[in-house]
């Protein structure tokens, strides 16, 4: 892959970035130095869902320990194009919890802010991951966790070709799926 392949995707509506750790240390900072590298307003209560503060912590150290072979397999920044005057927009943020590992399954979570839910983004952010992680030889599978109550991740789950495989027993957190076909 090349290194364009490895930091930007587009879909119809959106570009999509993924986090290096210069990224994320800046949105931790403030969101508005984040808004600046990624050239898109950020709209107030940035981040998203549970992309916490927790969640940036963790995709940082990960960034830093795994260098730039690591650039891909974390954080994925979705920005709005610019369309009809309205200025690029930071509308989301989605990913993986890390690269395939021995049993070539990769785990793909996302949010979108409360403003722009509901106008499909979050299903053209994940079919564009899903394509992503399995334009990579060493992913056979991608799974996905969802609390029972979050209807909206199960419809955009099913979209984007996933299948319910269980209700966890530890967490209570519904189990799905996508296999490499």
């Amino acid at each position: 892959m090349n290194e364009s392949r490895l930091h930007h995707l587009r879909t119809d509506r959106l570009e999509l970035t993924a986090a290096t750790y210069h990224h994320i240390n800046a949105e931790i900072e403030s969101p508005e130095l984040l808004a600046c590298l990624l050239e898109a307003q950020v709209e107030p209560g940035w981040p998203p869902g549970e992309y916490d503060l927790g969640a940036q912590e963790y995709f940082r150290d990960r960034l830093q320990e795994g260098g730039e072979a690591a650039v891909g397999w974390y954080t994925w920044y979705a920005v709005r194009h610019e369309e009809r005057g309205r200025p690029p927009l930071l509308i989301g943020a989605g990913g993986f919890l890390g690269p395939p590992g021995e049993q070539q399954k990769v785990e793909i979570g996302f949010s979108i802010v409360p403003s722009q839910r509901r106008r499909g983004y979050a299903t053209e952010m994940t079919k564009a991951l899903v394509a992503y992680a399995f334009a990579d030889e060493h992913t056979r599978k991608i799974i996905a966790h969802t609390t029972p109550q979050n209807v909206a991740s199960h419809q955009v789950l099913v979209r984007c070709g996933f299948r319910y495989v269980c209700a966890e027993t530890a967490s209570g957190n519904d189990l799905f799926e996508i296999v490499r076909s």
